[in-house]
Parts: C-alpha cells; structure tokens; sequence
C-alpha cells in the first residue's frame, strides 16, 4: 500500500510542476508575481508562528478574518516584488545573453549586487515602513537608516552564492522562482528575529510597568 501511495504522490508532484514550469514559460510575469505573492504571504504566516507573537484582539489588525500583514505582504509580492524581479531579471539576463565562460558569469553576478540587489533591498524596505506606519519622510529615512546597510550586507554574502548555484545548476527560466524560494527562506529567518526582540521588549516592558505599581 506504502509503495504504491509513494510513486502515485511523486507523480503528482511531477505533474504539478511540469504544470508550473510550463506556465513560467506561457505566462512568466504572472506566474512570477503570484509566487512572489503567495511565499511573501506565507512568509509572514510562518514568522508569526515561529516568533510566539500572540493573536491580535483587535479587529482594525484583519481584513476578512486574515491578518491584515499577511495580506500586505502578500499583495507587496503579487503587485510590486514578482513583476520588480521579473523585470530586473530580464534587464540583467539580456545583456549577458549568449555570452560564455567564467568573466561574464562574474559580471553577471557583480550586475546582481550592484543593481539587483540594491533597487530590490531599498524597494523591501519602503515597503516594510510604510506597513509599519512611515508616512513622513523622516520616518521613512529612518527605516533606511536601521535597517537598509545591514539588509545589503546579507545579500552580499547570500545572492552571490544563489546566483552561481542558479548559473550553474538552474535553467534561466526558474532562476527568479529560485531566489524567491532562497529569499523566502531567509526572509522567514529575519522575519522571525524580529519578531522575537520586538516581543521580547514588549514583555519587558510590560515587566517594568509591573514593577513601578
């Protein structure tokens, strides 16, 4: 019974991803931006789990029963992250297109860190501001200020690694569904960490107020 359940699920997942690479080809910028969409969502999903953050009792923090951050988050990588990536993608892919050996795969790699990687970065943390409340241009500044260095010295160490993993093991067509999948993994970290000090300082907080009745 086990053995035959096991080649009917791998079939399926076979089936279901045929299916997806045949739309990557068919329809790219969709299928990208709803990935995009769907993991930053369940990104969120997952970092609120893991972090211990209790539910909200406030229903002005839900839009139809959800989270009103998971669908942030989620529209953040339907409308804007997808179609960004996809877009810097083909910019960066055209301009080495057809071209071979290890200078321009470097190159391709330096193009990533030097142009990718900083319009991605800046655009997330924008986002992630204005979610949390910016509105004034100080405020927005400020976010730049914690947060935007710290997130460029990630992706130095990490996008370098996923793009020569990418050049050398991926065909070129499920490179940005890639990097989603590796940005979601480490997303889902930071997300995490996050979460975790400001609920930690949350506590702490409350313990002083405690102490001072």
């Amino acid at each position: 019974m086990t053995g035959t359940v096991a080649p009917a699920q791998a079939s399926l997942a076979s089936t279901l991803l045929a299916a997806y690479l045949a739309q990557l080809v068919a329809n790219p910028l969709r299928t990208k931006a709803l990935t995009s969409g769907t993991l930053s969502g369940l990104q969120e999903i997952t970092a609120t789990k893991l972090s211990g953050m209790p539910r909200s009792k406030n229903p002005n923090d839900f839009i139809l029963g959800i989270n009103k951050r998971v669908v942030q988050m989620a529209l953040y990588g339907l409308l804007v992250s997808g179609p960004l990536a996809h877009g810097l993608f083909e910019l960066v892919t055209k301009r080495f297109l057809g071209k071979e050996g290890a200078k321009w795969k470097i190159a391709q790699i330096m193009s990533t860190q030097l142009i990718t990687s900083p319009i991605q970065n800046a655009t997330y943390i924008l986002a992630m501001a204005l979610f949390a409340g910016a509105r004034s241009t100080a405020q927005i500044k400020a976010a730049f200020k914690q947060g935007y260095l710290n997130m460029m010295k990630t992706s130095w160490m990490i996008s370098p690694l996923s793009m020569a993993f990418a050049q050398k093991f991926l065909p070129p067509n499920i490179w940005v569904p890639f990097f989603n999948l590796v940005a979601f993994v480490f997303g889902t970290y930071v997300n995490t960490s996050i979460k975790k000090a400001r609920l930690a300082q949350l506590k702490k907080e409350q313990q002083e107020k405690r102490d001072e009745l």
